[in-house]
C-alpha cells in the first residue's frame, strides 16, 4: 500500500535553472532540517528564499539571523504575490492553505525531495540512503571532505558542528588536483526511503549502509522496500559516466538491489570478501580499512559500536572515490567528534554519593535501539542502564512491537512516555499505546513503566538514578527535553 504524494506541478532540470538568480521561493515548512538546508543552497545560487513554519525554533531562528523571512502563521496570503516557485517539505499536507494557494495561483510547487533532486543535478551529488546511519555517514564524509582540502556543500539531518550544524554550502566547483577537479560542486545529501522520496534524486556517487523494515505505512512488505532501493540504485548513472554505487556487503540486500546495475558496485562490511574489509577491534576501538590485503587506513572510533566503524568505513571509501588520500581520511576520521542527537555524551549530574552519566540518541528503530545501547553499555560499563525511549509514530511502533521488546535486552530499566504522534491518522492513533510496548517489555523480564509528561519523567529519575547509572534518552521526537532537564535540576559536571 503506497501513500501517493502531495500533487505537484512538475518542472525539469532545465527549467530550475531559472530559479537561480533572483527567484522568488517559498519554503513550507522552512524549520525542516532538510528544507532550511536546501534554502540555504538556493539562496547561495541567488535565489531569494522565504518561507513558513508553525513553530518558532532554533532552525527558524537562526534563518531569521542570517537574514531569512520566516512566517509563523501559514495562510494563503503568507505567499507573496511576487512568488516565482513554492516548495513544500514532506510534513505538508495537500490541503494546507499555502499549497492550496500555489495551485490556485498555479505558481509552480516542487516537494522537498523534487527540489533537491533538480539541485543535485547541477551537482555532483552524493546520496547516502539505508534504513541506518545517513546522517552519521553523510556528516563523517562532509567532515573528511573538507579536512582533505574540499569545499562540499551537505544537507544532513542533524546538526554537527565540525561541519557547519546541518546544512552547509560550499564551492561551486570541486577544486584540484584530482580526479574530479573543475567538476560541479560537491553535495551530499540524505536519500531517506520514506514515501519513495530518494526516487526524485539525481546522484553521480550513492550509498546503501542498510537495508531493513521501516515505513511500513508506506511499504507493504520487506521486498516492497528493497525494490524501492533498488529502484533508487538504478538512477545512477552508468560506470562510463561516473556512477558509482557502494552497498553493504551484508545486511542490504545487495544481490536484489546491485544485481544488474549499470554503475559500477563495490562492497564494503565485516567479511574479508567484501571488496572492501572493515577491521574493528571493540576492545581498542580502532578501525582499520583492507582491500586486496593491504591496509589503506585505521582510525580510533571516535563514535562507539561496531555500527559507527560501518558508518566511518563507508565514509572513507566515498572520500577515496573523489580523490581524497587515505592518510589524510584516517586522520580526519580519528577527529572527528560526532553529531548532536547520535550517541551524544551530554555530560554527568551529580547525585548522592556519585554521580549518574547521561547520553542522548535519537535512535527509534528496534535495530538502532539494540545496537546503541549494547556499544554504550559496553563503554561505560555502568552499575545499571536506564533508558528513557519515546517510540516516533503510532504505526512504526504497532508494526514493530515486538523488535522493539527485544531491542532494549541491554536496559535495566526502561521509561516509555507517550508515543510521539507526526503524520499518522486518528484511526492509528487508538491502535496502540506506550503501554502496550510496557507490557512486552515486562514479558521479556525488562522493568519498564509508562509516565507522562516529562516532568513527571524527570522526576522519577531524580527518585530512582544510583550512582554508577548510565541514562540514556532517546527517541526522534522532543524526548531529548528530558536528558537535558534532569541534568538542569542537578549539580552537573562536564561531559
Amino acid at each position: 500500500m503506497t501513500r501517493p504524494a502531495a500533487t505537484m506541478t512538475p518542472l525539469d532540470s532545465r527549467e530550475i535553472d531559472r530559479f537561480g538568480h533572483g527567484c522568488k521561493i517559498h519554503c513550507i515548512g522552512i524549520g525542516g532540517c532538510g528544507l532550511s538546508g536546501l534554502a540555504r543552497l538556493l539562496a547561495g545560487c541567488g535565489a531569494v528564499c522565504r518561507g513558513s513554519d508553525d513553530v518558532r525554533s532554533p532552525v527558524t531562528e537562526a534563518l531569521e539571523d542570517d537574514g531569512f523571512a520566516v512566517s509563523y502563521r501559514q495562510a494563503a496570503d503568507t505567499v507573496a504575490d511576487d512568488c516565482d516557485l513554492v516548495i513544500a517539505s514532506a510534513a505538508i499536507k495537500p490541503d494546507h492553505p499555502e499549497l492550496l494557494e500555489a495551485h490556485r495561483r498555479r505558481i509552480p510547487v516542487l516537494s522537498y525531495a523534487e527540489a533537491l533532486g533538480l539541485v543535485q543535478a547541477r551537482r555532483t551529488g552524493i546520496s547516502i540512503a539505508g534504513t541506518h546511519g545517513k546522517s552519521t555517514a553523510a556528516a563523517m564524509l562532509c567532515y573528511i571532505l573538507i579536512e582533505c582540502g574540499f569545499d562540499p556543500s551537505i544537507i544532513v539531518g542533524a546538526t554537527c558542528p565540525q561541519i557547519g550544524g546541518g546544512s552547509r554550502v560550499g564551492a561551486a566547483t570541486i577544486p584540484g588536483p584530482g580526479p574530479w577537479a573543475g567538476r560541479p560542486g560537491i553535495l551530499i545529501a540524505e536519500a531517506c526511503e520514506f514515501n519513495r522520496s530518494f526516487h526524485n534524486h539525481r546522484p553521480v556517487l550513492g550509498l546503501i549502509n542498510n537495508i531493513e523494515e521501516d515505513h511500513l505505512d508506506v511499504y507493504d512488505s520487506l521486498a516492497a522496500i528493497v525494490e524501492a532501493f533498488s529502484a533508487f540504485a538504478r538512477r545512477l548513472p552508468a560506470a562510463a559516466e561516473g556512477g558509482r554505487l557502494l552497498i553493504a556487503h551484508e545486511g542490504a540486500h545487495r544481490h536484489q538491489v546491485a544485481g544488474a546495475l549499470a554503475c559500477a558496485v563495490e562492497t564494503f562490511g565485516f567479511s574479508s570478501a567484501a571488496d572492501y574489509e572493515v577491521l574493528f577491534d571493540s576492545t581498542r576501538r580502532t578501525v582499520a580499512l583492507r582491500r586486496a590485503g593491504r591496509v589503506l587506513a585505521c582510525w580510533p572510533n571516535t563514535m562507539p559500536g561496531a555500527h559507527n566503524a560501518l558508518n566511518a568505513a563507508a565514509a572513507a571509501v566515498l572520500a577515496s572515490y573523489l580523490g581524497a588520500a587515505w592518510p589524510r581520511i584516517g586522520a580526519a576520521l580519528g577527529s572527528f567528534r560526532g553529531l548532536d542527537r547520535r550517541m551524544q555524551r551530554l555530560g554527568r549530574r551529580a547525585i548522592a554519593g556519585g554521580h549518574v552519566t547521561v547520553y542522548d540518541d535519537y535512535g527509534h528503530h528496534p535495530t538502532e535501539i539494540d545496537a546503541t545501547l549494547r556499544a554504550l553499555r559496553a563503554l561505560e560499563q555502568p552499575a545499571r542502564l536506564i533508558c528513557v525511549f519515546q517510540p516516533h509514530q503510532h504505526s512504526r511502533t504497532r508494526f514493530l512491537l515486538e523488535g522493539f521488546a527485544r531491542s532494549f535486552s541491554s536496559a535495566d530499566v526502561v521509561i516509555v512516555p507517550h508515543i510521539y504522534f507526526v503524520r499518522d491518522s486518528a484511526i492509528e492513533k487508538h491502535r496502540v499505546s506506550a503501554s502496550d510496548l510496557v507490557d512486552r517489555l515486562r514479558g521479556r523480564g525488562v522493568t519498564a513503566m509508562h509516565l507522562y509528561p516529562f516532568q513527571a519523567i524527570v522526576e522519577q529519575l531524580q527518585s530512582i538514578c544510583r550512582d554508577g547509572d548510565l541514562l540514556v534518552v532517546m527517541g526522534a521526537g522532543p524526548v531529548w527535553q528530558v536528558a537535558h532537564e534532569f541534568l538542569r535540576k542537578g549539580a552537573r559536571h562536564p561531559a
